[in-house]
């Protein structure tokens, strides 16, 4: 039926659609009840397809909040619109910590359960429980390799993902092995593959946080910002990419961080009063190309302590110890987004990560 032949005040189906992808994850679930069309809409491809479009320029920070009184930690989405809401991570029925973020899904390990991981989708409510790494219990006897990277992958055209656990051997009471230990999870076969890689390189917090997906591989950033460490999910073959010619000639100052732009990897770097932020053009060539060059005058009293965790097309997230601060790369305006009290015990970017809001599922409950 065409547009024409609709009654007034009648909205064609298309629009519609347009309309509900724009919504909310709670107000569109919230109006599943309006007809059946509707509450088949969540769960159909084509309408997750069209959400997951929608949200890709709608950059959102996921915080994990600690506070010394509570051992449970509560957790935020916050936008650049001055919108922060709660949500909660309680359907997984254990106590977790975030991980990893990618296309919108978490990877979240237990606390208590060490060898336990869970794929989630915090909007949805949807969790996938993975096999355990390892079936021999933890003993002081028998210490495992220490999870210093953790990834999550997802591709949101085959919804298949995949999370990498990568750490150093260390034997009781002595050094780590300069040998790197990795377990890939695979969706699709719902196994773990194991590989060890004569590597060794160390990992700062942030590093460890700041894992993008991009090109079928994940990456981190290494501890000497020297290179950008990658992990070739087809052939599990881990390699490196050099860092733009500019930040290697003036010797790696000032401060680095890896993240993802819409697909791309990308670096921030600050350096005195101005921030630099490269995108990876040529994958297969190492080509960096400078996209924009920021001066932090607005902000200087917080430069020392800011850290991005988030970019986009539009806006940069960054957070400090107390806030989080957005600068509009369109607008080039500065904006307090968000702020807490001194009642939290880490910084916020501490267990800050970079999030979407999408309908992707998990596959909770596949048997194999």
């Amino acid at each position: 039926m065409s547009s024409a032949d609709l009654p007034y005040g009648v909205l064609p189906s298309d629009v519609i659609l347009l309309i509900l992808a724009r919504l909310p994850v709670k107000s569109l679930f919230r109006f599943k009840t309006v007809c059946r069309s509707w509450y088949r809409l969540t769960s159909e491809k084509h309408f997750i397809m069209l959400y997951s479009a929608t949200s890709l320029h709608k950059p959102i920070v996921l915080l994990q909040v600690m506070e010394p009184a509570n051992p449970i930690p509560s957790f935020l989405s916050v936008d650049r619109f001055d919108a922060a809401s709660c949500f909660s991570l309680n359907f997984l029925e254990d106590r977790v910590k975030v991980r990893a973020s990618c296309n919108g899904l978490l990877c979240c390990s237990s606390i208590p359960n060490r060898g336990v991981f869970y794929v989630c989708n915090p909007m949805t409510k949807e969790f996938r429980l993975l096999p355990r790494t390892r079936e021999r219990p933890f003993t002081r006897f028998h210490p495992d390799y220490e999870e210093t990277l953790v990834g999550l992958s997802f591709d949101p055209c085959s919804w298949k993902f995949n999370v990498a656990v990568a750490g150093f051997c260390r034997p009781f009471g002595r050094r780590p092995y300069e040998e790197l230990v990795c377990m890939v999870f695979d969706s699709e076969t719902n196994s773990w593959t194991r590989f060890v890689s004569s590597l060794y390189d160390e990992f700062t917090h942030m590093n460890r946080n700041q894992v993008v997906f991009s090109n079928n591989s994940l990456h981190w950033l290494t501890h000497s910002c020297s290179y950008v460490l990658v992990l070739d999910l087809r052939s599990n073959v881990w390699r490196k990419i050099s860092l733009p010619e500019e930040i290697v000639a003036v010797g790696f100052c000032g401060r680095i961080y890896l993240l993802e732009l819409e697909g791309s990897v990308s670096l921030i770097q600050i350096l005195g009063v101005w921030m630099y932020i490269w995108a990876l053009k040529d994958y297969d060539r190492e080509h960096w190309v400078l996209i924009d060059r920021v001066h932090l005058r607005c902000i200087l009293g917080f430069a020392a302590s800011a850290f991005p965790v988030c970019l986009s097309s539009d806006v940069v997230f960054l957070a400090t110890q107390r806030k989080i601060l957005t600068y509009g790369r369109k607008n080039k305006v500065w904006k307090e987004v968000f702020s807490v009290g001194d009642n939290v015990a880490y910084p916020l970017w501490f267990s800050a990560y970079p999030f979407r809001s999408t309908l992707f599922p998990c596959d909770q409950g596949v048997q194999f």
